[in-house]
């Protein structure tokens, strides 16, 4: 039997990389494929797992591919031999291990669609921009890396983009999982002599996203092997979505390859809903769980709860369970009612003047020099100082911030919070200064 004209294969695997991107495997390279004879084209995979995927996934897209090229109405047909030549069965106890980890890995929750989203503008850019990697994995913004502090959504936006992929590529591999599940299953597979097993349910995924993936700060061997298999889903447009608490840059203990690496696609920040935000949010999730909330409510728990979606939820799973308690409908007597156990068992949250009158204090200046126009050093320095405190104690915007101190605008906080972050790092009285006020606003927190 001769192989195949090496051009042909060659347009074949052109063609299958530019129609059909959701199948591509690295591998499709190490195929061998058979001179076409009988009006079928025989294709040889190196394994059974290759084999068994072949078979479920790709028949439609190389007979599609194959005719187009030869203008020939032909067949296509997956085969595998061992090494002595005789032909290997598609099921083997290792393929089928091996698909039943990969997927375990992926465990999503139903309601965590995009239409189930509500979008506002702390999290218009970060949904944008899932929805763009949902539609064109690999291409519209690779890697594309979600930060925002907790129970802002972060989870509900990349378990969209699984659950949209999925619908319109059900033969997409997809691997979801949280940056803890990554560290222990590298963990394990070290100690058990398994890293090539390992590196093969990663390194073929159409979609790896990976939740809070600053748990990867201080590891050392983990950081090594995870920059290898970025760099291989990235050189083969396999889409790669990260989430965090913070931006890149702001993640200590990070190899500066990796903090690169994370930047060379789209950094989206999720800002804490606002108030018209936090009300669609309520009424969206009510609608969900079949309560009819009147307006009035939803508005009152709204404007109590500021901290994060997560305590908006924790909220409305109350007044639900009180109102069954009651066997009557959720009313505003049934929502304070929740909302005192909430804020009641919330700790004082750190305020912005909080931050500033304890600046102002330390530097012997007034709230109003922190506010103004001036910009000597004196009184740039300590607001500098005060905006990064706002963004590392505060769950409020940059755009609040920076309303706050004088109407300065996003960037101007932004670019406080990395030469503050930067010179804390090299300047051991700026970090003890920091430290000193860090300590006065969190006692002074739990004292309230």
């Amino acid at each position: 039997m001769t192989r195949l004209d090496t051009g042909i294969w060659e347009q074949l695997l052109t063609y299958l990389r530019a129609n059909h991107r959701g199948i591509n495997r690295v591998w499709f390279d190490q195929l061998r494929a058979d001179d076409l004879e009988h009006g079928a084209l025989t294709i040889h995979a190196a394994d059974a797992g290759q084999l068994r995927y072949l078979q479920r996934y790709c028949s439609r897209a190389f007979t599609e591919g194959i005719q187009t090229i030869t203008g020939r109405l032909l067949s296509v047909e997956f085969v595998c031999t061992d090494g002595n030549g005789s032909f290997a069965a598609a099921e083997t106890e290792d393929a089928s291990e091996a698909f039943k980890r990969r997927d375990r890995l992926v465990r999503l929750n139903g309601d965590y669609s995009f239409d189930n989203l509500v979008v506002g503008p702390c999290n218009r850019l970060a949904h944008a921009a899932c929805v763009a990697v949902s539609e064109a994995p690999g291409h519209s913004y690779n890697p594309l890396f979600v930060h925002g502090t907790v129970g802002l959504g972060k989870t509900h936006m990349l378990q969209a983009i699984c659950h949209a992929l999925l619908d319109h590529t059900p033969g997409a591999e997809v691997v979801y999982l949280t940056c803890e599940t990554f560290v222990n299953e590298f963990i394990e597979a070290v100690e058990a002599g398994k890293l090539q097993e390992f590196r093969y349910q990663y390194r073929q995924a159409d979609l790896l996203i990976i939740d809070d993936i600053q748990f990867l700060a201080g590891r050392e061997r983990t950081q090594e092997e995870f920059f290898h298999t970025f760099n291989t889903l990235h050189q083969y447009k396999k889409q790669i979505v990260l989430s965090a608490d913070c931006s890149p840059s702001d993640i200590a203990g990070l190899e500066e390859r990796l903090t690169s690496r994370f930047n060379w696609g789209l950094v989206a920040r999720v800002d804490p809903p606002c108030l018209e935000t936090r009300n669609a949010i309520l009424r969206k999730k009510a609608k969900l769980r079949g309560l009819d909330l009147a307006p009035e409510v939803t508005m009152h728990i709204a404007s109590q709860v500021s901290a994060n979606t997560r305590e908006l939820e924790g909220v409305l799973n109350r007044l639900h369970g009180l109102a069954a308690l009651e066997k009557c409908e959720p009313n505003m007597e049934l929502a304070k009612a929740a909302l005192g156990q909430t804020l009641n068992a919330a700790p004082a949250q750190i305020q912005i003047a909080d931050i500033a009158g304890i600046v102002a204090r330390r530097f012997s200046l007034k709230i109003s020099d922190l506010q103004g126009k001036k910009r000597s050093r004196s009184i740039a320095l300590p607001r500098q100082m005060a905006m990064y405190l706002c963004r590392r104690l505060t769950r409020h915007s940059l755009e609040e911030v920076g309303a706050y101190f004088g109407g300065r605008d996003h960037t101007t906080v932004l670019h406080a919070n990395r030469l503050i972050h930067e010179r804390r790092q090299q300047d051991d009285d700026m970090h003890k200064q920091l430290l000193d006020i860090e300590n006065r606003l969190n006692r002074k927190s739990v004292s309230e």
